[in-house]
C-alpha cells in the first residue's frame, strides 16, 4: 500500500492511455508491464524489466502509472479485453481482480511451484478461494520515521509509546512533534494498538467499531486535542503536506513506509541519509501488512511470456538488487542474505517490523473498505465527528455497501 498520488501525476496514467500506449501490444513476445511504482524507483523496476527480457528472448514495453488510479483503469480495460500483460498490483486488489475474472489462475503454472522462499504474511496475500493468482514483489510495514538532529537537540529519544510522546511533544515544538496523515491506511496502527480491526473474517462480523477499535482511533484524536500532534485539515492533500511538513524540518516526526525513504533523502533536510530515524510505531505492536505482487491479465496473448517475466522480476537475484537500491523490502526470505541487502539500512530498520505485520482481510472488497474509512478518520481527527459516532456509521456503512453478509456487533 502507498499514498495517493498528487493529482499532476494521477494525470500521467491518462495521457498514457490517451496516446494509446494503455494495452497490450497483441505480440505474444512482448510483456506490456504496468508499474506503478513511484518517480524515485520507476527507474530502477524499469531497468530491471528490460534486462528481463534481453535475457529472456521476449520484448517488454515498461508502462509508468500512477498508483491511485491504476485499479479502476486496469480493470475498466481489462473487462475490454485490453490492459497490460503484467500489472504490479497492491496486495489488497489480488482477490477483487481473481473474483472479477480479469487476472489468471496461476495454480498450473511454474509461478505457483515452490513457494517456500516466500514470506508467508506477503504469500497469503496472492491466494483467492484456494488458487493462487499473484506472485510477490515487495512487502512493506509502517514505522516512525524521525529527525535525529532535531529529537538530539531537545535531548529526547524516539518514543516507545503514544504517552511518551505525549511526554516529550513539549520539548520539541508541541504540535511539532508529529505530523498524523490522515489516510486510511495511516489509521491502521492505531486501530490494531488495543486489538481492534476491520473485520473479523472468520466469524464475519464487522469490527471497526468495536470497543477496542474505538479505543485505538481515540488514541489519535487525544494526540490532536493534547498538543502533541498536527494533521492536515483537507484531506486529499494529507500525504503531501506531511511530507512537506517533515522534509523542511516543521515536524520531527511522521509514520510512513519503506517506499517513502527514497523521496526523503532527496530533500535537503536528510541530504545525509544518516539523519533518518526509523523505529517502530509507537505503541502499536504491529503494522498493517503492505506491498505489491505481479498480476496477468486474463486474456492476455502474451501469457508465456509473461510468466517468464514474472519469474525473472520476482526471482532472489532481482528482490535483491531492488532492495539493495532501493530499500524496499523484499517477498523472499533468501534475498536478505545477499551481503547488499543485509547492509541497506532501511532494509535492517524495517526487517523486523515487516515479519510482525497485522494480516488485512484478504476478501475480494478489501480495497473498498478503505475508502469509506479514510471519510471516518479524516472526520474524527478533524473533531467533525465523536469517535465512537463515527466509527459506529462507519460499520453500517461496511454492511450496507461493502461486505452486506457480515453482522454488526
Amino acid at each position: 500500500m502507498r499514498p495517493k498520488a498528487t493529482v499532476g501525476a494521477a494525470l500521467g496514467l491518462v495521457g498514457v492511455l490517451a496516446a494509446g500506449c494503455g494495452g497490450s501490444s497483441g505480440n505474444p513476445g512482448e510483456v506490456v508491464y504496468w508499474d506503478t511504482s513511484g518517480s524515485a524507483e520507476s527507474g530502477v523496476f524499469r531497468e530491471i524489466a528490460t534486462d528481463c527480457g534481453r535475457t529472456g528472448g521476449y520484448q517488454v514495453r515498461v508502462e509508468a502509472v500512477s498508483f491511485d488510479q491504476a485499479l479502476n483503469n486496469y480493470k475498466t480495460a481489462a473487462q475490454g479485453g485490453q490492459g497490460p500483460d503484467v500489472l504490479r498490483a497492491d496486495v489488497g486488489w489480488v482477490a477483487q481482480l481473481a473474483q472479477a475474472g480479469l487476472i489468471q489462475d496461476l495454480s498450473g503454472t511454474p509461478l505457483a511451484a515452490d513457494t517456500a522462499d516466500f514470506l508467508p504474511a506477503p504469500l497469503e496475500s496472492t491466494k483467492h478461494e484456494g488458487k493462487t493468482y499473484a506472485v510477490p514483489q515487495v512487502t512493506d510495514a509502517l514505522a516512525l520515521f524521525y529527525d535525529k538532529a532535531q529529537l538530539a537537540q531537545a535531548g529526547v529519544e524516539p518514543p516507545k509509546t503514544w504517552d511518551e510522546l505525549r511526554t516529550i511533544a513539549p520539548k520539541l515544538g508541541g504540535d511539532r512533534a508529529l505530523f498524523i496523515n490522515n489516510d486510511e491506511y495511516y489509521a491502521l496502527p492505531f486501530l490494531y494498538s488495543h486489538g481492534g480491526d476491520l473485520l473479523d473474517t472468520e466469524s464475519r462480523t464487522i469490527a471497526v467499531n468495536s470497543p477496542e477499535s474505538v479505543r485505538g482511533v481515540q488514541v489519535a484524536k487525544d494526540l490532536l486535542d493534547a498538543g502533541a500532534a498536527r494533521t492536515a485539515l483537507d484531506q486529499p492533500n494529507s500525504y503531501t503536506t506531511m511530507k512537506a511538513a517533515f522534509t523542511s524540518g516543521d515536524v520531527a516526526m511522521v509514520v510512513d513506509g519503506p517506499w517513502a525513504v527514497a523521496e526523503y533523502l532527496q530533500s535537503e533536510r536528510f541530504a545525509d541519509p544518516a539523519n533518518l530515524g526509523i523505529a517502530p510505531v509507537p505503541g502499536a505492536g504491529t503494522s498493517p501488512v503492505g506491498g505489491h505482487d505481479y498480476v496477468i491479465r486474463q486474456g492476455s496473448d502474451a501469457t508465456d511470456a509473461s510468466i517468464k517475466f514474472v519469474q525473472c522480476m520476482s526471482s532472489a537475484e532481482n528482490q535483491a538488487k531492488i532492495a539493495a537500491r532501493l530499500g524496499l523490502l523484499p517477498t523472499r526470505k533468501s534475498a536478505y542474505d545477499d551481503p547488499a541487502v543485509a547492509q541497506n539500512p532501511v532494509v535492517a530498520a524495517f526487517r523486523p517490523l515487516a515479519a510482525d505485520t497485522h494480516a488485512r482481510p484478504w476478501i475480494p472488497e478489501n480495497a473498498e473498505l478503505l475508502e469509506p474509512l479514510q471519510t471516518a478518520y479524516a472526520e474524527i481527527l478533524s473533531g467533525r465527528k465523536e469517535t465512537g459516532a463515527a466509527l459506529d456509521e462507519l460499520a453500517r456503512t461496511y454492511q450496507t455497501s461493502v461486505v452486506p453478509g457480515y453482522a454488526l456487533r
